[in-house]
């Protein structure tokens, strides 16, 4: 997980990476829209529009699937939040 601004410069990144598990996968998109977009292999932006619905999905967020990632992802949140044209990058394999 990284921030990034409109040119792609790293602003801020993450230490730990989403432990991916099968779970993402059963996740209901009607409840979780914005995890749901992730995937192990592809990239997930979220822009500052975003990013508030994503700190609520990992508020629920079932507890099997949280871990370090969650913590970091929250903190890389509020940077996006804080800034102007700025990024979440979840970046798959």
């Amino acid at each position: 997980m990284a921030v990034r601004g409109d040119s792609r410069k790293v602003v801020a990144r993450a230490e730990a990476g989403v432990e991916w598990t099968a779970g993402f996968a059963d996740l209901d998109p009607a409840q979780f829209p914005m995890l749901w977009a992730l995937t192990p292999y592809g990239d997930a932006v979220f822009n500052q529009r975003q990013v508030p619905l994503l700190l609520a999905e990992l508020d629920r967020l079932p507890a099997d699937l949280g871990g370090e990632w969650v913590g970091q992802a929250r903190d890389l949140c509020r940077v996006v939040e804080r800034g102007t044209h700025l990024y979440l990058w979840f970046i798959g394999d």
